[in-house]
């Protein structure tokens, strides 16, 4: 009778823990074996790179122009898909007018200095 319960919470444990962490580490291997050259990837640090070749165990990507690292597939967080947004590209703030600065309002003088 006292064993019920400890049975009991072994299956709870296995079902709200250990299942789907087993998936996500499947979906995650699954989607570093599937890597090919051309692929925007964006590594578990958050660095945006494109792959250029791939080996056994490591995948070569090009972060800048003609600027080429490489990392082992295991690194490689998520494939990044032509609609999600991309943090290395500059966001543009329509609202502000170019001709417009904070010296211009202030007469020339800096307003973050104190006279």
């Amino acid at each position: 009778m006292s064993i019920a319960p400890l049975i009991l919470l072994v299956v709870v444990f296995y079902f709200l823990l250990i299942r789907p962490q087993r998936k996500r580490q499947q979906e995650a291997l699954q989607m570093q074996n599937s890597l090919t050259p051309g692929t925007r990837v964006m590594t578990t640090t958050g660095l945006f790179g494109t792959v250029v070749a791939v080996d056994n165990e490591d995948v070569i990507l090009e972060i800048a122009p003609n600027i080429e690292t490489r990392w082992v597939k295991a690194a490689i967080g998520r494939v990044v898909t032509p609609g999600d947004p991309v943090a290395d590209e500059p966001v543009v703030d329509e609202t502000a007018d170019d001709t417009d600065t904070t010296a211009d309002r202030n007469g020339g003088q800096d307003s973050s200095k104190k006279s």
